[in-house]
């Protein structure tokens, strides 16, 4: 159960806060609560009212679709199923790019100007308004509840937003006082920095962990390996976003904190798309999100087929998010979950488009057939690997003190097994390897693939 503080957070500040901002995060909040428990066909007839809404508002007063809608002879009021919504083209970034004003309603309030990281090419510029945060914030905070913790339970945040890490003015820190929230920078993790973020988890205690899978797993190992117990602090669970999780993250963060890992998926500019809950099942935002699976040439794919993420997402009437190429690739479940929501699930998410390598013969496969040969050889403590063509490859690796002789040999041989034999492999030691600007990591990154 909560204590008496997070109650008082949870049930009075924080609703104070969201009503200071304008937004209506915990009238949002309690509605999901209630849907869901709907079923799948109650939750698709939701979808189809709050879509023939959205279009309808983007037909009146966003200019690009307003247009959009006129050269295709398209009426949005006229909807009757979710099927229709595939008569549209899909919103790309070149197009939010070009159209970024057009792409702002008429009648739009206050808007907030957003940044993704640029972690596959050029940042992305867009705009979101106070709907939109209520819906993700609410989303977000339905899932941190499913694993019996609540807004106003200790917190280690390990982040690196330059928002979040600019933002640190005063009324910021007293909210993040109030909240009882700690951020961590994951762009310094080096030794020191390192020893720091172990001590203030310990000292913290915190109820649970939010952050980056491979930043907390890098806390994990080096807690582990200067024989720091973390595994004793009363973390209920770790709450991993925005890259990849990896198995063997998993297994480190949870074997070293004692606590559940539960994987979140989603991003600034696509939303709060799903979240794993207790029972395992990745349930999707189905109020607020409409998920396709499309093939490279955007044809929809069926349930249990890998393919690019595209979403619609509903509360974004003042910059419109409707058929939205993410980058992504997953998988949707046919599954129900174990737990009785009726939101629909994701069966598996494998990371962006430019996480998947191509080998000389055309294959594509996910980097992951790269970084296992690579991660099993004793004594490399990191390492990222680019493909730059498909006769070329570049490793960096940082070593430890055990790391065998024949290392670049080991990871030359490894890659050609999976790549090709003619593939020119050059392996390069370093003293570190810098995280991207979002303070993200990335183990595998293939230009091959696209940027």
């Amino acid at each position: 159960m909560s204590g008496l503080y997070t109650k008082l957070v949870s049930g009075i500040i924080f609703p104070i806060h969201e009503r200071l901002k304008h937004h209506s995060t915990v009238n949002v909040h309690k509605r999901l609560e209630e849907t869901q428990w709907w079923s799948r066909e109650r939750l698709e007839s939701l979808q189809l009212e709050r879509l023939r809404g959205l279009l309808t508002q983007a037909q009146s007063d966003v200019p690009y679709y307003r247009d959009l809608f006129a050269s295709l002879g398209f009426r949005a009021e006229e909807i009757s199923s979710l099927n229709e919504l595939k008569r549209l083209p899909f919103l790309t970034k070149p197009i939010i790019r070009k159209n970024q004003e057009r792409l702002k309603a008429e009648h739009a309030g206050k808007l907030a100007r957003f940044n993704t990281g640029g972690s596959s090419g050029e940042p992305l510029i867009f705009f979101i308004g106070n709907e939109r945060v209520s819906h993700d914030v609410a989303a977000k905070w339905r899932a941190t509840r499913w694993w019996n913790v609540d807004i106003g339970d200790p917190e280690i945040v390990v982040w690196g937003s330059p928002i979040e890490l600019t933002s640190q003015d005063r009324v910021r820190q007293i909210r993040d006082y109030l909240l009882r929230t700690r951020l961590l920078p994951a762009f310094e993790m080096n030794e020191a920095n390192l020893d720091g973020f172990v001590d203030t988890i310990r000292t913290t205690a915190p109820a649970m962990l939010f952050g980056y899978p491979s930043s907390l797993s890098l806390i994990a190992r080096h807690a582990e390996k200067h024989g720091i117990a973390m595994n004793n602090l009363g973390i209920k669970v770790a709450f991993v976003t925005s890259e990849r999780l990896y198995d063997h993250q998993r297994n480190d963060i949870a074997r070293v904190f004692g606590c559940p890992v539960a994987n979140g998926y989603g991003g600034r500019d696509a939303g709060f798309i799903a979240h794993q809950c207790p029972q395992g099942g990745m349930h999707i935002t189905a109020e607020d999100i409409i998920v396709e699976i499309v093939d490279k040439d955007g044809n929809a794919l069926p349930n249990g087929s890998a393919g690019e993420v595209v979403v619609t997402h509903l509360a974004t009437s003042e910059f419109p998010f409707i058929r939205y190429r993410t980058g992504d690739v997953a998988i949707l479940s046919e599954a129900n979950c174990a737990c009785g929501r009726g939101l629909p699930m994701l069966e598996e998410i494998q990371g962006r488009t430019t996480d998947f390598v191509m080998a000389t013969d055309g294959t594509i496969m996910h980097g992951l057939a790269l970084v296992y040969p690579i991660r099993d050889i004793p004594g490399i403590t990191a390492f990222k690997v680019v493909q730059e063509t498909l006769e070329r490859v570049v490793v960096h690796i940082v070593l430890g003190d055990s790391c065998t002789q024949q290392v670049e040999t080991l990871i030359s041989d490894g890659i050609k097994a999976r790549l090709g034999q003619t593939v020119n492999v050059h392996v390069l030691r370093v003293d570190d390897i810098p995280r991207e600007k979002s303070g993200k990591y990335r183990y595998v990154q293939s230009l091959v693939m696209g940027n």
